[in-house]
């Protein structure tokens, strides 16, 4: 598919939302049958982030022979992309597949189960989620407004971004207008740039008419399909923002409730399994992409200088400190998270980190 044929998909209203719809086939059996509206963050069939949400609404249905009868609608195909949450918090969606850092406006707590600044890789948040007391947490905050969360996807470490000039130091980051949500952006916006949170489906175009100067997505193969080299050649690593990015189905808590043991077991097993496919997805893909990214379309890798990293981590701090702040969960949700990232990083610092670090050097990797 290409690039311009999804941004042009990604705008359906309207008399364009029948047509785009998927409505999965299910078997004549109607005795129990469940209906679940999921909507997206993401424009259809976009590499990894939206056919991952289509998977997992298929397989929700697939797994259940159509018992639970499962309608997935795409950004603008039913409600606008950052509309999601208020369509199923409300009830009239049952779920959403998101990065619920997105979410961040209506309480801090939800950018801890996407990713936070210098937080966990894709096996930590997998470690603090299901045995470090993360599942929990979110429970809570989530059930605050209606809804309950599962893991449904990750994107793993993310790159630092696409800037139209070097970074050499973190002064070169004042004034800049960047497209990064969630915390990350609040440590940007502490180093003097502006930043930005719109629709995937939207960078591109403020990319090229200069309404931005640099931005953040995910990798090496969403960001090529995007084509964001086209506007910027400066292709930043590693992304301080995102070193693990965690996706949600998010649902309806009244819905959820309603189910029973066997469907919940079923729908949580089906995000489960994305959990896993979409992050090997993206790391099988990644490096290929980043290639031809450097071979074939000029793009120039740049590392972060420890001077902006330690930057970084300044302003990082001074944004966790205001999320402590904001309320008693949201100071109890940071501090499982910094006792679980000090146990977990002093484990993978002596297993995988330093066994990659060896392996690479003798392969001269």
């Amino acid at each position: 598919m290409k690039r311009r044929d999804f941004l042009k998909k990604s705008a359906v209203t309207g008399a364009g939302v029948a047509a785009a719809t998927a409505s999965f086939s299910t078997p004549a059996i109607s005795q129990g049958l469940k209906k679940m509206v999921v909507v997206s963050t993401w424009p259809r069939d976009f590499p990894g982030l939206g056919t991952g949400a289509q998977r997992v609404a298929q397989r929700i249905n697939d797994a259940t022979d159509g018992r639970i009868s499962v309608e997935y609608f795409a950004a603008g195909e039913r409600v606008g992309a950052f509309d999601s949450f208020d369509e199923v918090a409300s009830g009239n969606a049952q779920a959403y597949h998101a990065a619920d850092y997105y979410w961040k406006g209506k309480h801090p707590g939800w950018a801890y189960f996407t990713s936070v600044p210098f937080g966990f890789t894709y096996t930590e948040m997998n470690a603090w989620i299901r045995f470090g007391g993360g599942q929990a947490l979110w429970d809570e905050l989530a059930a605050d407004f209606g809804l309950k969360c599962v893991m449904a996807g990750s994107t793993g470490c993310q790159m630092g971004g696409w800037f139209r000039k070097e970074i050499n130091t973190a002064d070169d980051l004042k004034g800049l207008k960047m497209r990064i949500p969630g915390l990350g952006g609040d440590v940007m916006a502490k180093l003097g740039a502006s930043p930005v949170s719109i629709p995937g489906g939207q960078i591109y175009e403020n990319l090229v008419s200069g309404a931005i100067d640099a931005t953040e997505w995910v990798g090496p193969w969403n960001d090529s399909f995007m084509k964001f080299y086209e506007a910027a050649k400066y292709y930043y690593y590693p992304g301080m923002h995102e070193p693990g990015s965690m996706l949600a189905l998010g649902m309806n808590k009244k819905f959820w409730d309603g189910l029973s043991k066997s469907d919940q077991v079923i729908i949580e097993s089906a995000a489960g399994l994305e959990n896993d496919m979409m992050m090997a997805e993206f790391n099988m893909k990644s490096g290929e992409a980043l290639t031809k990214l450097i071979k074939e379309q000029g793009v120039q890798l740049r590392q972060f200088s420890d001077e902006i990293y330690d930057s970084f981590y300044e302003a990082a701090e001074d944004v966790f400190a205001g999320v402590r702040a904001h309320s008693d969960l949201a100071k109890r949700i940071d501090a499982s998270f910094v006792a679980a990232r000090k146990d977990l990083g002093g484990w993978t610092g002596i297993s995988d980190q330093a066994y990659l670090a060896q392996r690479n050097r003798v392969l001269g990797v």
